[in-house]
């Protein structure tokens, strides 16, 4: 029976795996049963923050959002209700951008809001 080779796939995937593990602590940097954990671990953990980052900057907004609003005398939850009675389709990322960059155009949402609230 022929002998099999199995080295050049095996040498690519170790060598794939070493590369990952690139500025780990140790022995997992440098040995591969052990760097194989880690980065799969790693991966775990990416995988997650992914979708953790985008619930952590929706909260970033909504505190931006707050605090622009409340300089207009309006609570968070009152200028966004006040924004959807007049209509306005922006979302949370665009308003909080407004909120710290123009506040100017943010003031006038805010206005705008103020108003729509009063009519109902």
């Amino acid at each position: 029976m022929a002998r099999t080779k199995r080295g050049v796939t095996t040498h690519a995937r170790h060598k794939k795996v070493l590369d990952m593990a690139k500025g780990y602590v140790g022995r997992a940097n440098n040995n591969y049963r052990i760097a194989l954990e880690k980065v799969e671990k790693g991966l775990q953990y990416a995988y997650r923050d992914r979708r953790n980052r985008k619930r952590d900057f929706r909260g970033l907004w909504i505190q931006r959002i707050n605090a622009g609003a409340r300089e207009h005398g309006l609570t968070y939850s009152q200028f966004i209700n006040g924004v959807k009675r007049a209509g306005i389709e922006l979302d949370r990322k665009v308003l909080s951008d407004l909120a710290i960059r123009e506040p100017a155009a943010f003031a006038a949402i805010a206005k705008q809001a103020q108003e729509a609230l009063k009519k109902a």
